[in-house]
């Protein structure tokens, strides 16, 4: 097990991050939605209806999971995963991108956005110049 090429590389370090900030927001959910941009608002605050935290706390455990998945997948060199995260990683940046464009969400949640698609883009550059490469070689 071990990460060959770019696009490898590309998968484990989303892989780290997305593994890194599901465990942060596992432990204190609140300090993902301030890096999110979202208002902080102290627990004992919250209405009984308020789901914010559950919701953050799904979100950070999907998180840690996926996380984990891109690192196997970069360990173990799996290629067709590679590939596919590119679109739907494309889809995601297209999703967050609207939900601010729309007022949805605040303006320091396109740093997400931003981040998909700088990866989704890294990976698809990656995987096409490893495809020239094997072509020629």
């Amino acid at each position: 097990m071990k990460i060959r090429d770019t696009a490898g590389w590309t998968i484990f370090i989303f892989g780290v991050l997305a593994f890194l900030l599901g465990i942060v927001g596992l432990i204190r959910p609140e300090i993902l939605l301030s890096i999110l941009g979202f208002e902080v608002i102290d627990r004992a605050s919250r209405a009984s209806s308020d789901y914010t935290i559950v919701f953050m706390t799904a979100s950070s455990m999907a998180s840690f999971n996926i996380g984990i998945y891109y690192v196997l997948a970069a360990l173990n060199d799996v290629k067709i995963f590679y590939r596919w995260t590119v679109p739907f990683r494309t889809v995601t940046f297209i999703v967050f991108t609207t939900t601010v464009i729309l007022g949805i969400a605040p303006l320091k949640f396109l740093g997400v956005a931003i981040w998909e698609f700088v990866g989704a883009i890294s990976t698809g550059i990656a995987l096409h110049m490893e495809g020239k490469k094997s072509i020629r070689g």
